[in-house]
C-alpha cells in the first residue's frame, strides 16, 4: 500500500495515501468520509490518479487512533460519528495542510472531500489558502459555515434526499454564497460511494463528470 508519513505543523506524524503520478501538472487533497483513508477513499485516489492527479488523502483519524478504516454497516457509522466527535477542526486544518504542502511542488493544488471531508473542503478554501480550487460531495457542516468566505472557485454537491442535509441547509448555502456552484441530485447522502446502499451510479457518473470538469479548469 502507498502509504507516507506527514507531520503536521503542530508535530503530529499522520499517515496518508499517495497516489498518481509525482510529476503531474495538478495535484490534490481528497478528503475521507466518517470511514477513515478505507478501501472506497483509496479508489476514489486512484480514480483521480488515473485523471493524471497528484493525490494525496491524510489519515485524519490518526489523531485519535492508528490505521482506522471502518465499513458501513451502522455500527461503522456510530463509530465514525464518535471518532470524529474527538477531533477538533484546527488540528484537522494542520493535518490537510501537511498533505497539501507534501504535494508536488510547484503546481496549482486542489481539495476535494466527502461527508465529513466535504465540510473539510469548504474550510480548505475558507481557512486557509493552500488551495487553487475546492470540491465539496454532500459536506453536512457546510451550512453552519455558510458565511464564512472563500479563497478559491468552489463547486458543491448535494443529494435532495438526504436526511442528514436536508434542502433548508442547501438552500442557506446558496443564499449566502450566490457565487458558489452548487448541484443537487436525486439520490441520499453517499451517493458517491458504491460500497453504500445509498450509491446512485447515474449521480455518481454526473457529479465526478462535473468535478473533473471543474478542476480542469482551475487548476
Amino acid at each position: 500500500m502507498p502509504m507516507i508519513s506527514l507531520t503536521a505543523a503542530d508535530g503530529h506524524r499522520l499517515s496518508a495515501y499517495r497516489a498518481g503520478p509525482q510529476n503531474a501538472a495538478r495535484a490534490l487533497v481528497v478528503v475521507q468520509e466518517i470511514f477513515g483513508v478505507n478501501h472506497h477513499m483509496r479508489n476514489v485516489c486512484e480514480s483521480f490518479a488515473a485523471e493524471g492527479y497528484a493525490v494525496i488523502a491524510p489519515a485524519l483519524f490518526d489523531r485519535v487512533g492508528r490505521g482506522i478504516e471502518l465499513g458501513y454497516e451502522a455500527a461503522d457509522v456510530a463509530q465514525g460519528r464518535e471518532l470524529r466527535g474527538k477531533i477538533d477542526d484546527g488540528h484537522t486544518m494542520l493535518d490537510i495542510l501537511a498533505a497539501a504542502a507534501a504535494l508536488p511542488a510547484g503546481v496549482k493544488r486542489g481539495i476535494v472531500g466527502y461527508c465529513w471531508g466535504g465540510t473539510i473542503a469548504w474550510f480548505g478554501t475558507t481557512r486557509s489558502s493552500a488551495f487553487s480550487a475546492a470540491c465539496g460531495w454532500y459536506g453536512g457542516g457546510i451550512a453552519g459555515a455558510k458565511d464564512e468566505k472563500p479563497r478559491c472557485p468552489v463547486q458543491l454537491h448535494f443529494g435532495e434526499t438526504d436526511a442528514s442535509i436536508p434542502m433548508t441547509d442547501v438552500a442557506a448555502v446558496k443564499a449566502a454564497q450566490p457565487g458558489v456552484e452548487i448541484h443537487v441530485y436525486g439520490g441520499g447522502h453517499g451517493f458517491g460511494c458504491d460500497e453504500r446502499g445509498s450509491y446512485v451510479k447515474a449521480d455518481y457518473e454526473l457529479a465526478q463528470k462535473r468535478t473533473l470538469a471543474f478542476f480542469g479548469k482551475h487548476l
